[in-house]
């Protein structure tokens, strides 16, 4: 494999390039911005329950998740295209994590979304929760519930876009690696391309121009007999 490499090191040349130019990218990358709503889903007020956030119960997760597959949906993310979300975006079903409310169990909902502008991203998550919304509120509309017995969908924490940041000393290990592995490799195959097109090459000119193969010369002493 030594000589293999020595043989082609112009292959590692170009693969150390290659990597260097990535490596002026992991230390200068592109400035991102992730902005993140919570919103949560409330029943209807009741005389029993006058306080909305003390009757989150499972079934309103339930509905909650059956919303966010729409969105999920190849439908539901036309959708989100049509009304103007660029970028990366996610909902997430939050996990209360406690012994009283399990997993998932609260109609609480991360919304997240990405983008190279802290405005847009804020304006993205907006129109996923405005189309949250409005799933809900077709979902209820169909099923004939009146006004006042209908859930609703509250804003708990407004979307702010945070500056996105990574860990440079592991993008240049990655690609130091990455170049390592991608080096080597062509290094070989470039090697086992170079030799079989040499050793048909060869092939060809011990056949000759016309293909019969070369004559058998029979020495002047043996002729001669």
């Amino acid at each position: 494999m030594f000589r293999t490499l020595r043989r082609r090191w112009y292959v590692l040349v170009l693969v150390a390039v290659l990597a260097a130019a990535g490596a002026v990218q992991v230390l200068r990358p592109t400035q991102t911005y992730v902005s993140s709503a919570i919103v949560v889903l409330k029943p209807p007020v009741t005389g029993r329950q006058p306080n909305q956030l003390a009757n989150l119960q499972p079934p309103l997760a339930a509905v909650s998740y059956g919303a966010v597959r729409q969105l999920e949906s190849p439908a539901g993310s036309a959708e989100l295209r049509a009304a103007g979300v660029t970028g990366t975006y996610r909902l997430i079903p939050r996990n209360s994590g406690t012994s009283v409310t399990p997993r998932y169990l609260i109609p609480s909902l991360q919304v997240q979304a990405e983008h190279t502008e802290p405005a847009a991203a804020n304006l993205a998550v907006l129109k996923v929760v405005e189309a949250y919304t409005k799933h809900l509120t077709d979902m209820q509309a169909e099923q004939q519930i009146q006004e006042p017995a209908r859930m609703s969908v509250t804003l708990l924490v407004p979307p702010t876009a945070v500056a996105q940041t990574g860990t440079k000393s592991r993008g240049l290990a990655g690609t130091a690696l990455l170049a390592g592995v991608c080096g080597v490799t062509a290094a070989l195959w470039t090697d086992q391309l170079v030799t079989r097109r040499n050793r048909r090459r060869r092939e060809s000119a011990d056949t000759g121009p016309g293909g019969e193969g070369t004559e058998l010369r029979v020495p002047a002493a043996v002729a001669a007999r």
